[in-house]
């Protein structure tokens, strides 16, 4: 149950009501009635700003609104006070029977707990990670790979049917470029190669035992023969290749993809002509001519015809070329094919997560979502900053091209699957990330995957301690639980379907480490209480009913824990060390 989902409908059954009395107008939209916990919880336990919103429509001061809103919520049984606020909030606060019966549902659900329908079963493609295969994936990969797969499992627990998907460019330059990198590996693996890597090329070692495996297989079969001739096989091998380390890095960190869609494949199956074709016929693409980037000169700049879609019309900055001058597609006209293919194959409901580097994309790709569905396909496009790893608080430099990164895989193995994936989730996807390889292991409350985790081991400590004393959890009185900071923490668990929801509706991720984290400080707080004052323990000699209400309680904190690092992929630790 959603506690804050029902007393929004009593809201809207105060307003319905206000309306019948002539008070509020019968064409007065609800929709941005929110019934939601106030910032400062001394203002009590939810806050409705339904008076702000509906002030323009009945044509009176917010807080004069609010009066009318109270007096009806005030009548609720379950309401102990419905206080007015400036500008215009109606603050209340609950019977605490209220908060103590819901320990109830939270434990007859278990880590179902949470669970919304809200995606009324609809589906959404999250295409993540996607990075091209010219090697391993590394650190800042990690981050979308964990911000797309934890986003997948929270959209599942709110209700959505999910296909998790990565996009392969394999048609461009880049692959060329791995091709001729790895030719080079061969021919040093025949002895004909010194082994240094011109500028250009990818000079990282994990191609030494690829081109090795060519000349154990082939022998000296390509290395007298011109480019044309071995390309293509050394470009089909690379990407092989690569795909199986880019698999072992995922692997590694526990994300498993449904669906890998590769541009060659679409480009062999006439797709971009297909998608220009359905741009064409909408009269969205036409020959014309692009200015130099605005503010700035180009020595040489031709303004060539070209063909052209207009992304103008959907909200970029400028129409975008779909054809080279050599009359081969752009990649934009490919990416363009990709997103055609993935609607007309699998959802209206498309969310990208992509490297910061990908910014400058996102409006042409959006143009081209609305373009190509008629306005009816939804693209999100989510953008993770960079991660910066460090070593002591010392930056720890890194280039692909340059060979010298640290991959994905060897942080798994280092600091652990379930550390990498719950960090990766503790700054919001447009922020910078500071991953310290020495503070992720310290034990500290600055150690966020340390500090929610321990929270939940204290729980298992104290479920074994009573079960060896004997005690058996079964049904109580939770009227018992008058403690200010057991309230406070039950409130919290009642936070737990909305943040599920909010988190899903929003596509962030984010938001449910930041809840897990609060949720550990209100139950250490508690803890500690308890080691303060003898009377608040868990267990308390005499005394088994109030035992079994915070048992009770305590029950309650390790399921809902339970049931984010669940969308986390996470497994929770049932012992740590105590102090």
């Amino acid at each position: 149950m959603n506690l804050f989902k029902f007393f929004h409908e009593k809201v809207i059954t105060a307003l319905n009501q206000l309306q019948n009395d002539g008070d509020i107008p019968l064409e007065a939209d609800f929709s941005k009635v929110a019934c939601e916990p106030p910032k400062d919880t001394r203002h009590g336990d939810m806050a409705t700003n339904a008076a702000m919103v509906l002030a323009k429509v009945v044509g009176k001061a917010p807080m004069v609104i609010a009066q009318k809103i109270s007096e009806k919520l005030a009548l609720d049984p379950s309401v102990q006070s419905a206080d007015i606020a400036a500008p215009g909030f109606v603050n209340l606060t609950l019977k605490p029977h209220i908060w103590q019966n819901h320990l109830n549902d939270i434990l007859s659900l278990g880590t179902s707990y949470g669970d919304s329908s809200i995606g009324k079963n609809s589906t959404v493609n999250i295409e993540f990670v996607s990075a091209n295969p010219t090697g391993p994936l590394h650190a800042g990969h990690a981050r979308i790979a964990v911000v797309g797969d934890v986003l997948a499992s929270l959209l599942k627990k709110a209700g959505y049917q999910v296909i998790k998907e990565y996009y392969i460019n394999d048609a461009g330059g880049q692959v060329e470029t791995l091709a001729r990198s790895l030719y080079l590996r061969y021919l040093q693996a025949l002895g004909n190669f010194d082994g240094n890597i011109p500028e250009g090329l990818y000079p990282g070692d994990y191609l030494i035992p690829v081109g090795q495996s060519i000349a154990d297989k082939d022998g000296p079969k390509w290395a007298d023969q011109p480019e044309a001739a071995w390309l293509d096989y050394f470009k089909a091998t690379a990407v092989d290749e690569m795909m199986k380390l880019i698999k072992d890095g995922l692997a590694a960190l526990g994300v498993e993809l449904d669906v890998y869609s590769f541009e060659h494949q679409l480009v062999e199956a006439g797709k971009v002509n297909e998608a220009i074709e359905n741009l064409k016929a909408k009269d969205l693409v036409y020959i014309g001519t692009i200015d130099p980037p605005k503010g700035m000169v180009i020595e040489d700049w031709e303004s060539k015809p070209q063909l052209l879609f207009r992304a103008t019309l959907f909200g970029d900055d400028l129409d975008r070329p779909l054809q080279k001058s050599d009359g081969s597609w752009t990649y934009f006209a490919n990416d363009i094919a990709y997103h055609y293919d993935k609607y007309t194959r699998s959802s209206a409901n498309l969310i990208n997560v992509w490297g910061a580097d990908h910014i400058g994309y996102v409006k042409r790709t959006m143009a081209a979502v609305k373009a190509i569905s008629n306005d009816k396909a939804v693209l999100d496009v989510i953008i993770c900053q960079l991660v910066n790893l460090l070593e002591q608080g010392e930056t720890i430099k890194m280039s692909k091209r340059a060979g010298s990164f640290i991959t994905l895989k060897s942080i798994v193995e280092e600091v652990g699957k379930d550390v990498l994936r719950f960090m990766m989730l503790t700054r919001k996807n447009d922020m910078p990330l500071d991953f310290d390889f020495a503070a992720v292991k310290e034990f500290s409350k600055e150690n966020p995957v340390f500090y929610v985790n321990y929270a939940y081991a204290r729980c298992s400590s104290v479920l074994r301690q009573a079960a060896e004393a004997g005690i058996q959890e079964t049904s109580v009185d939770l009227n018992v639980l008058k403690d200010p900071q057991e309230l406070l923490v039950i409130k919290k668990l009642a936070e737990w379907p909305r943040i599920v929801e909010m988190a899903a509706i929003l596509h962030e991720p984010h938001k449910i480490a930041f809840y897990l984290y609060d949720l550990a400080s209100h139950f250490h707080v508690l803890w500690h209480k308890g080691k303060e004052d003898s009377s608040l323990r868990f267990i308390l000699d005499g005394d088994l009913h109030l035992s079994l209400a915070r048992l009770k309680l305590v029950h309650g904190v390790r399921t809902v824990i339970a049931s984010g690092f669940l969308i986390f992929g996470i497994t929770p630790l049932e012992e740590m060390f105590d102090k």
